[in-house]
């Protein structure tokens, strides 16, 4: 492992995480501030491994969902901490027009096409470099998804920046660029509980989202294409609420999702960088405040979650021990004009930036 100290006495650290089946090389980095918040990256999938923080005693504990191997990455990941891609989320039938064409990708989710396809960009490993600034350090990485990769057209060329500083906030920063039309949705899929890494439920944890509406689905997990009002329903989550409050109630969009898998249109203008969401877990004082550009947020309470997948430190995940807040643009925009547009066209540069901010209560 080869550590050292940067101009901004972060400490940065690099070491060989293992080799996957196709036999490339994977580099776990890790970044550590003066407060012993420390940030671990593998370039498989621009993936987030690790992240410790202190609670409110100042024991540090690790506060997302993961696997200490490649192997385990590869075969038995649920997107844990991924940047997912092109097209994260769900995209009905696999199908959408672009410029009057009709572009199929892979149907790899009962008929629908999600989070970009067999091998998204989840699956690949991407080219990583450490680069400092003056108060941070950052993991940069970038990837070319070549154009027809999962039926996508153009060259798209990606950059991801992880950055670390001594206030306890991770910044993703994406940019990115294409060749021809083509349609981009990018998110990061790290699962969190705030309490215990995964070992316990996170239905205790309490959740505020500034969003007045949300996008409803139909059978399948695909957007309706209607845009409701969050008011009255148990998708209300503009005041702190137990993610578990109301998450059993007799309401059709609750047995559709088996849970909450809903997009949270967020009350904020277009590409400003606010405060989209608060978690915080009672017993240990964490507080995960999500900052976002983009309009809206898919919150997913860990429904798929059930035991089978043993990941760090032994731990089976189990039903809801984790939840997602999947910064994004809305699911099934190809096909919904009236949702904000998700098509990048030669010329433009994508961006979009999400800050997870950790503090305690």
């Amino acid at each position: 492992m080869d550590v050292y100290q940067a101009k901004s006495d972060l400490l940065v650290s690099q070491r060989h995480f293992g080799t996957t089946s196709g036999g490339e090389e994977v580099t776990c980095f890790e970044m550590r501030n003066k407060n012993n918040m420390t940030v671990s990256i593998i370039n498989y999938g621009a993936t987030i491994t690790k992240v410790l923080v202190p609670d409110r005693e100042g024991k540090i504990g690790d506060v997302v969902l993961g696997h200490d191997n490649i192997q385990d990455y590869e075969e038995r990941s649920d997107y844990f901490g991924c940047i997912a891609g092109r097209f994260a989320n769900r995209i009905g039938g696999g199908t959408f027009p672009i410029n009057g064409k009709k572009i199929q990708v892979p149907k790899n989710d009962i008929g629908n096409g999600l989070h970009g396809g067999i091998k998204g960009f989840d699956k690949q490993v991407w080219e990583a470099s450490i680069v400092e600034g003056a108060d941070e350090v950052a993991i940069l990485l970038k990837y070319l998804s070549k154009d027809g990769e999962e039926g996508y057209p153009g060259d798209l060329e990606v950059t991801v920046r992880y950055s670390l500083g001594h206030t306890n906030q991770l910044r993703i920063a994406y940019e990115a660029s294409t060749s021809e039309p083509t349609v981009l949705n990018l998110t990061n899929h790290s699962y969190f509980n705030l309490k215990d890494g995964g070992e316990s439920s996170i239905l205790d944890h309490e959740l505020t989202i500034n969003a007045p509406w949300y996008t409803p689905i139909s059978e399948g997990l695909i957007a309706t294409g209607e845009i409701l009002s969050v008011r009255e329903t148990p998708f209300d989550f503009l005041g702190p609420t137990k993610i578990g409050a109301r998450i059993n109630d007799a309401h059709n969009q609750l047995k559709l999702g088996l849970g909450y898998d809903h997009n949270f249109v967020i009350n904020k203008e277009r590409d400003n960088l606010s405060c989209i969401a608060t978690v915080y877990e009672p017993v240990t004082g964490r507080v995960l405040n999500t900052y976002s550009t983009e309009p809206g947020v898919q919150f997913y309470s860990g429904n798929f979650l059930d035991g089978g997948i043993i990941g760090k430190y032994d731990i089976a995940y189990g039903y809801r021990n984790g939840f997602c807040l999947e910064t994004q643009h809305f699911p099934d925009s190809p096909n919904k004009a009236h949702f904000p547009s998700v098509i990048l066209r030669p010329g433009e540069k994508f961006t979009s930036t999400t800050i997870y901010k950790f503090l305690v209560r």
